[in-house]
């Protein structure tokens, strides 16, 4: 996606209500939170009930479709969307991939759950996910960049091989979101994201969304949402609407600042090792050239150890030592602590949208007390 259509969905985000309305109607959109529609005769065409309608769910689903250039399917948090997207492709005694070093949490939902219903589960790690092949493969689920080692795999290479053997492609975008990259224009069946992050942006609301240009992937995923009740709260829904709105202005700011720190750092004598598509000596800059539109904003750092990775993150006035990313307040959290596979002096930073001195500023007066 080149600079002028980031442009271009970005002033269509913030006209696309405005488009449509009529003379008195509110320019910002309304929360509506009922339950129940008024709904005599035959309900055909209408709302009919708050689990299978909503106009503000409607309308975030809009503004994610012009954004994802594909129909979109709303989720109460990111791992409702992954569930729903596994759960919609897959039945018993099909085989499903995913990466052994991604999000945790899909691991755990594929092995403890889908594994239990008769669902083969193999696990490769991102760097190498198409060696082996894909013979056999029903659906293969992918993160790229992978969270939190940030590994890279080619999507639209992978994306052919598995159609050609039989099996459907999903991606999650949740790290780059559609300004960074665009995973169903190189090929992917289904994107998910956890919109919990750089769309809402404001760490105060849990969603996620599953876009896909396949009428019946598409049928299957709302029907999965209306039969397991998995639903997004309407007041999140209006969080999120209002946080699209300025999703290209956050993540541009927040990618060029972590660009800028990521040149800084890497050479840096506490760091033990970087990571950042980037950086030109990173391992995946080739391919993040040439599949991404931006690097991201997030910056792998390997300390010393578990103390040194710890006073790093607390002695910074501008990092908040949160879990997850994406906000417009930068943080950071050592990922060991939740058994991802990574040294125990690895931090995962998140920047945000701080001025980018100052937060530079910060970082490197806490590095030099390690």
């Amino acid at each position: 996606m080149t600079d002028k259509h980031s442009q271009k969905i970005a002033a269509d985000l913030l006209h696309l209500r405005g488009q449509g309305l009529s003379k008195g109607d509110p320019v910002a959109l309304p929360l509506v939170s009922s339950s129940m529609f008024h709904l005599p005769g035959d309900p055909d065409g209408a709302a009919t009930y708050g689990r299978v309608d909503n106009p503000t769910w409607e309308a975030v689903e809009h503004t994610l479709a012009v954004l994802e250039d594909a129909p979109c399917v709303a989720f109460p948090s990111g791992m409702a969307a992954i569930s729903a997207a596994l759960f919609a492709t897959l039945k018993a005694g099909q085989t499903l991939l995913i990466p052994s070093d991604g999000y945790y949490v899909t691991r755990l939902l594929s092995v403890r759950f889908l594994a239990q219903l008769g669902v083969t589960v193999i696990e490769r790690p991102t760097r190498s996910y198409a060696d082996g092949g894909f013979d056999g493969i029903d659906v293969m689920f992918v993160e790229t960049p992978s969270n939190p080692g940030l590994d890279l795999c080619d999507i639209a290479a992978i994306a052919q091989a598995v159609h050609q053997a039989g099996g459907k492609v999903i991606v999650d975008n949740t790290t780059m979101t559609p300004f960074g990259q665009r995973p169903l224009d190189l090929g992917a069946d289904i994107v998910v994201a956890s919109d919990t992050k750089a769309p809402g942006g404001h760490s105060d609301l849990l969603m996620g969304h599953v876009a896909t240009r396949d009428n019946t992937l598409r049928d299957a995923v709302l029907d999965w949402r209306k039969m397991s009740g998995a639903i997004p709260s309407p007041h999140a829904a209006w969080l999120l609407h209002r946080g699209l709105e300025t999703l290209e202005v956050r993540f541009g700011r927040m990618c060029d600042t972590a660009g800028a720190i990521a040149q800084v750092l890497a050479d840096h004598p506490v760091i033990n090792d970087i990571r950042y598509p980037g950086l030109p000596d990173d391992p995946s800059h080739t391919l993040a050239k040439r599949q991404m539109t931006s690097f991201g904003f997030l910056i792998g750092l390997t300390l010393a150890d578990k103390d040194a990775a710890e006073k790093f993150i607390t002695s910074c006035r501008f990092l908040r030592p949160a879990t997850s990313f994406g906000g417009v307040h930068s943080s950071a959290e050592r990922r060991a602590r939740w058994g991802d596979d990574v040294p125990d002096g690895f931090v995962r930073l998140s920047v945000g949208c701080e001025p980018s001195v100052e937060l530079l500023d910060d970082l490197l007066q806490s590095l030099s007390t390690l």
